[in-house]
């Protein structure tokens, strides 16, 4: 996009932030209260539950955490040559010469059907308009839509200032393009799709993901074959101090949550070309650190108590 900009119109964040991180820190909690709870439990029904409640309970951070990222990086830009929306790793720059109308969605006679799955903040998705066809919402509220079409698509905006956004379109479209601009498409799933054509990338992400399910599987086997562990050593690397097997499923779900922090921190860092060396560093680092853990179940089960 042009940087010389006619206007900037963002989408309201304030509510949408605030409940993204109330939710996540919920659930955060109650994560952490489960695997606490986890390592005092025996093995039985009760031991499931509560592995369940913790993963349960975290499987919905990371998705939570980028839509909260999404939302407040996201904004909506207008200069002479086209219109941006910016939503996370999501971008849509359209020439303004590609752009058949913008007009606010409450003039539609059929009332537009909003996505299934949202939140204030992230009303994200694609629902059919019997007059419309296919309309994407890349939006933070329902209040305030204005709908932008082209002559392969329609998409469903929320500015706070969605008057002005008109306003600016028009002005803008008046004034007449500066310099030619192609449309541009990117989608979060387009990073994913790039890293994976690497073989090296590829193989750090297997190799990682299968150490982790080994480690899982392997901790699963030991826990009932063994009354006590050790769990922590003196100076002189004496164990000193035994506890339940069962806490032996720390070092799996440990090394798995590293294993996604580090997955998901490469593929932020992927983006940039001068930033890709860092991206394969992390990814390394998570599957040694898996590795790591292998051994240290290995050491901690053959210690003798």
């Amino acid at each position: 996009m042009n940087d010389l900009k006619t206007g900037h119109f963002p989408p309201a964040k304030q509510f949408g932030l605030i409940l993204h991180v109330v939710l996540i820190l919920l659930l955060a909690g109650l994560s952490v209260w489960a695997f606490f709870q986890l390592t005092n439990a025996q093995v039985g029904p009760l031991f499931v539950s509560y592995l369940l409640i913790g993963i349960l309970a975290f499987a919905p951070i990371p998705f939570l955490g980028y839509r909260a990222y999404a939302l407040f990086k996201a904004d909506y830009y207008i200069d002479r040559d086209s219109l941006a929306i910016l939503w996370g790793l999501r971008v849509e720059d359209i020439p303004l010469t590609d752009i058949e109308w913008v007009r606010p969605a409450s003039d539609l006679t059929n009332p537009l059907s909003l996505p299934a799955l949202r939140l204030p903040g992230a009303i994200l998705g694609t629902r059919r308009h019997p007059d419309l066809g296919a309309v994407e919402f890349i939006a933070s509220t329902a209040r305030n839509l204005i709908l932008i079409a082209t002559s392969k698509h329609v998409f469903a905006i929320s500015p706070r200032d969605a008057a002005a956004l008109v306003r600016t379109f028009a002005r803008a479209t008046e004034l007449g393009s500066l310099t030619p601009t192609e449309a541009k498409s990117v989608y979060p799933s387009f990073v994913i799709t790039q890293a994976w054509e690497s073989p090296v990338a590829r193989f750090m992400w297997m190799t990682g993901l299968l150490l982790n399910l080994g480690l899982v599987g392997w901790v699963g086997f030991l826990i009932p074959s063994f009354a006590q562990v050790p769990f922590g050593f003196d100076a002189f690397g004496v164990p000193n101090v035994t506890v339940p097997s069962v806490q032996l499923i720390l070092l799996p779900i440990i090394s798995t949550l590293l294993f996604i922090t580090g997955l998901l921190a490469g593929l932020y860092l992927y983006r940039w070309d001068r930033e890709r060396p860092l991206a394969f560093i992390i990814w390394l680092s998570s599957t040694l650190s898996a590795l790591l853990f292998l051994v240290a179940v290995l050491f901690l089960v053959t210690s003798p108590t």
